[in-house]
């Protein structure tokens, strides 16, 4: 069977459905949506005679639906007219039987399957089948003319004539072609049926009538009565389709308005139904994250019921409740808790893209409810929301009603007046500080962009108390989001740099390193300008500010597009002075080493006053880490330039190198060796004998044929140096 399932969900439809479009589209798009499961439902399917029997049974309906279409693509108009009210029939009894066996099989499969299957069976439920206004007019005319039983003649029959007419322009037999193919359709029927099915007669009078009647058909094109009849016709079948719920409305699980949202551990909301038949079935994780939960309390999602409740009476829309087989016994000894705790509630508007004005959401068991601000003001927006039960608390956040109704009304925060702006930003800092989670559940783009405007409105009114603590909330979010971070455009960065230099710089270079960790905000960063205000931070005396500003350029020098501009920004004779603080030095080394991997660092490196010398001392004094770097750096800014292998040596490097090449490990006696080999010298023989020179190193070094400015390093074994090796080598005793 399953080999006819696939067979039968690949069936290409006819092209042009002649008569009856709207009914066969719909039972089109049924058998499309049936066919896209099936196969996994004949996988899931219950292996007793009961499931295969319903299975075979949906199997011959979806196969009846097919051949109806395919009928209504091939037969003569004139005879589908003719059949309209059969159509319709036949139409209602395939949907009856789908609904039947898809409720049925619903309740044999898993739970996203049944989900689907839901869907299905709700719309079959809601479909109203009906024939199009030409059709029945056309049925109509065609069913008088059989009626009247006129006997043949050659002559013309003006009523009869007028008849077919009629019939012809609503089912667009306008043309000659249109005919043909019309004459074509009934005589392929007519080799279908036998002689003593009363059928024949009726095709052969349909027949008879385009034969005698056919070249006057087609001057129905030129009257105005075809197309006041397309008029008609589009206005009275181009109803507006319904508009398309927000996502945040359906539920993961079966993608369907909810009805009854709940919220689960893990933040995500849920159709009740969907939800608690997932878990009966004994799984304990999000169906969407995949997340292991803690536990599977289920709380009333009031506030998205609410929403979903006026939007559905904003369109015109009736939400029902799922088609869901009843809930197996095993859900009950889970003990599924319906909670209606308010802790769970900031989920419910995670990625919310919805004005919430004038909302009144009230618990169905409560009339207890709690408003965003006080009566005196003019800030018209109040939530209510039920009162949390004492004992429905366990493993949940005990947070204040009124700090959950700013989180969830983030998006009315731009009209309150500024104190209230105030305290709702600081109800959300304490909230932030004590559930860490609420970082996953409160903000998205949109929300960020509100806070970020109010963090200029604090700063444009000089307000420190509120500028300290939306940073506070900005840091939070940023720093404790577990599902990864908010958008942050080029506006959002620039806002972040003019609070480098104010009361809150540590928090805004905090945030700015959190940001600068994530390689999707580099570009915006860059974009905003931010990096001239960071090196900037460099002048200041403040050690604090000095650490955090070298991590944000680790992070950013890692880049070549950023590193660029740092180096044309003079960053290194700013980190030159730090490469003498213990603290500092090794950030300072590691921009450096990232700064090298372009040609413009190096030479900057280079070219620094006391740059190269500061970078040789930290071979002997540094830590070990420290002395890796700075010989990684050496080792960048030698390849390819000899000048820069002169100023190296002349720094008196060759003894450092020689002694990390013996006693360093494995890593840095690589990193030694191939420096000492560039630079000219062996570790082969006595380290204390410094001027002893190999014949043997298994480098070459060969001059650009250009300048003779550059250096080409060629691994090649046992080859001398030639004339630039010994030169080197003179240059190395000459600096003794």
């Amino acid at each position: 069977m399953g080999n006819e399932g696939a067979h039968h969900s690949e069936r290409p439809y006819y092209c042009t459905i002649k008569v009856h479009t709207l009914m066969c589209s719909e039972l089109k798009n049924f058998i499309d949506r049936i066919s896209q499961i099936y196969l996994a439902i004949e996988s899931a399917r219950p292996r007793c005679s009961t499931g295969l029997q319903t299975l075979c049974y949906l199997h011959a309906a979806m196969d009846k639906a097919r051949l109806l279409i395919q009928h209504c693509s091939e037969s003569s108009k004139l005879y589908l007219a003719f059949q309209s009210d059969r159509i319709l029939w036949r139409c209602e009894n395939v949907r009856k039987a789908l609904d039947l066996y898809l409720g049925q099989i619903q309740n044999m499969v898993p739970t996203l399957l049944a989900a689907k299957i839901s869907g299905i069976v709700e719309d079959l439920r809601g479909a109203k089948f009906q024939l199009e206004s030409s059709e029945v007019e056309a049925g109509k005319v065609v069913k008088d003319l059989l009626r009247q039983d006129m006997p043949a003649s050659d002559s013309i029959n003006n009523a009869e004539l007028e008849a077919l007419e009629f019939a012809a322009v609503r089912l667009k037999i306008t043309s000659p072609l249109a005919v043909l193919i019309e004459k074509r359709s009934i005589k392929k029927l007519q080799e279908k049926v036998r002689d003593t099915d009363p059928k024949k007669k009726i095709l052969e009078f349909f027949l008879y009538l385009l034969r005698k009647y056919g070249r006057h058909i087609g001057q129905c094109q030129t009257n105005g009565g075809f197309r006041q009849h397309e008029e008609c016709k589009t206005r009275t079948t181009d109803k507006p389709a319904p508009p398309d719920p927000p996502l945040e409305f359906k539920c993961p699980i079966s993608m369907r308005l909810m009805y009854d949202p709940v919220i689960i551990d893990s933040g995500k909301t849920y159709e009740r139904v969907w939800i608690e038949k997932w878990f009966g079935e004994g799984n304990d994780t999000c169906p969407v994250t995949n997340i292991k939960l803690d536990n599977l309390y289920l709380t009333a999602n009031v506030v998205m019921k609410g929403l979903i409740s006026k939007w559905c009476s904003d369109h015109g829309i009736n939400i029902s409740e799922p088609c869901a087989q009843t809930i197996p016994a095993s859900v009950s000894s889970k003990k599924l808790l319906s909670l209606t705790s308010i802790a769970s509630i900031g989920s419910s508007v995670n990625d919310l893209r919805l004005q919430v004005s004038n909302v009144s959401l009230r618990s169905t068991d409560t009339n207890c409810g709690a408003d965003l601000v006080d009566d005196d003001n003019n800030a018209n927006f109040s939530v209510g929301l039920p009162q949390m039960n004492a004992g429905a608390c366990v493993s949940q956040s005990s947070i204040s009603a009124h700090s959950i109704i700013r989180m969830a009304s983030l998006s009315k925060l731009d009209s309150l007046p500024w104190e209230y702006r105030c305290k709702a930003v600081q109800d959300i800092k304490e909230q932030l500080n004590k559930n860490e989670q609420e970082c996953d559940w409160l903000f998205n783009n949109s929300y960020m962009k509100l806070l970020i405007k109010f963090l200029k409105d604090a700063y444009d009114s000089s307000d420190e108390k509120a500028q300290d603590d939306l940073a506070e909330v900005l840091l939070a979010i940023l720093s404790k989001s577990r599902f990864g971070l908010p958008p942050f455009d080029e506006d959002a960065m620039y806002m972040l740099a003019s609070f480098l230099d104010s009361k809150i710089t540590s928090k805004a270079l905090a945030i700015m390193e959190v940001l600068s960790c994530q390689p999707s905000y580099n570009s915006g960063i860059l974009a905003s300008g931010v990096l001239p205000s960071i090196l900037k931070v460099l002048d200041v005396q403040s050690r604090e500010f000095h650490e955090v500003a070298m991590k944000i350029l680790c992070n950013l020098s890692c880049k070549s597009d950023i590193a660029y501009h740092i180096v044309y920004l003079d960053c290194i004779p700013k980190l030159v002075p730090f490469l003498y603080d213990q603290s500092l030095a090794g950030y300072c080394l590691n921009i450096m080493k990232s700064l090298c991997d372009i040609e413009e660092g190096k030479n900057a490196v280079a070219e620094t006053n006391s740059c190269v010398a500061s970078i040789v001392t930290l071979l002997e004094t540094g830590s070990k880490h420290e002395q890796e770097t700075a010989m990684e750096v050496l080792l960048s800014l030698c390849y390819e330039h000899i000048e820069h292998c002169q100023q190296i040596m002349g720094e008196g490097t060759v003894k450092s190198l020689i002694n990390m090449s013996v006693n360093g490990n494995p890593r840095v006696k690589v990193i030694a060796s191939e420096l000492l080999q560039i630079l000219g010298h062996t570790t082969e023989g006595d380290v204390s004998n410094c001027s002893t020179f190999s014949a043997g190193l298994s480098m070459g070094i060969s001059s650009d044929s250009g300048s003779g400015n550059h250096i080409k390093v060629k691994k090649s074994p046992s080859k001398g140096f030639g004339y630039l090796g010994r030169k080197i080598a003179r240059l190395f005793h000459h600096s003794r």
